[in-house]
Formats: C-alpha cells, sequence, structure tokens
C-alpha cells in the first residue's frame, strides 16, 4: 500500500505534535530518550482515544525531532531564550511552549524543512494545546526570530 502526499504530511505534522509531547514527558519523568521513543512508536502512534483513532506519525521525523532537540538543545535554548524577552527565559516559560520550541528548534537547525513551513507547522501544534489561548500568536512571533537566527538566508 503506498501513501499519498497529504497522508505523508499529515504523518509528519502528527510527529511532530508527538515530538513536544514525547519532550515534555522526558522533560517531566526520568525517562530517557529511549524509553520515551520506544514508548510512543508502539504505543502512542496510532493509538484509539474515545473511539478516535489517532494518526499514524512518521517515525523518521519524530526520531529526527527527539535527537535533535536533545543532541542540540543547548544551542535550541539559546536561540529560545534570545527570541524571548530577557525577563523570561526558556526556564520560566509553560514546559508545554518549551518542549515545542525545542522540537521546532531541532527542524529549524536541521535546515532540511523550509523555515516558513516549520512555523506553520508549530503554530497548529500550539493551537492543538492552547485552543483557546493566545500562545499560538506568540510561538509564531518566537519561532520567526529562532528561524532568522537559525536559517538567516531563507529571509533574503
Amino acid at each position: 500500500m503506498t501513501t499519498s502526499g497529504n497522508q505523508k504530511r499529515a504523518m509528519r505534522s502528527a510527529a511532530r505534535l508527538y515530538a513536544v509531547q514525547a519532550l515534555f514527558q522526558m522533560e517531566h519523568s526520568d525517562h530517557t530518550i529511549d524509553k520515551v521513543r520506544t514508548q510512543f512508536e508502539d504505543h502512542r502512534f496510532g493509538e484509539v482515544i474515545d473511539d478516535n483513532e489517532m494518526v499514524e506519525g512518521d517515525v523518521e521525523t519524530f526520531r529526527a525531532l527527539l535527537d535533535g532537540a536533545v543532541a542540540e538543545q543547548s544551542q535550541i535554548d539559546q536561540m529560545t531564550d534570545h527570541a524571548l524577552v530577557a525577563k523570561w527565559p526558556i526556564d520560566r516559560i509553560d514546559p508545554t511552549l518549551r518542549a515545542l520550541f525545542r522540537a521546532a528548534g531541532a527542524e529549524l537547525v536541521a535546515a532540511k524543512t523550509p523555515p516558513k513551513v516549520v512555523i506553520v507547522e508549530f503554530v497548529d501544534v500550539a493551537k492543538a494545546f492552547f485552543p483557546e489561548g493566545k500562545e499560538s500568536k506568540f510561538v509564531n512571533a518566537v519561532l520567526d526570530h529562532m528561524a532568522r537566527e537559525a536559517q538567516p538566508d531563507a529571509f533574503k
């Protein structure tokens, strides 16, 4: 069975959401990246919750985001701090947003996806976590700043 372009995009989008959840879980537990990765790939991808089947995540994207966020956390956190107001360093922001910035930062640093696509995708992730709030606008502004730092040539 082949996967259509729309299905592949949906799977990459799902992988981004799962990566944010996994990074959040890693920060709030004593679980290693390997343990969390295995848990998500074996149990969360395609999981059925309240008769709703979760989208199958793209394993390659999920792994790349997790691995990149962990390997490049210092650089990503520094980029995030540059984008935030001085009174709000990354360790003071909401842990879900912190996980989101780390996952998005991993994708921006890898520079395989156009930065504008990364921004749109992670703004959508923010809307999924904060459907009633203003967080998506905040995420858009921070990610725009991070993207310009990570990939300045993409904005010329």
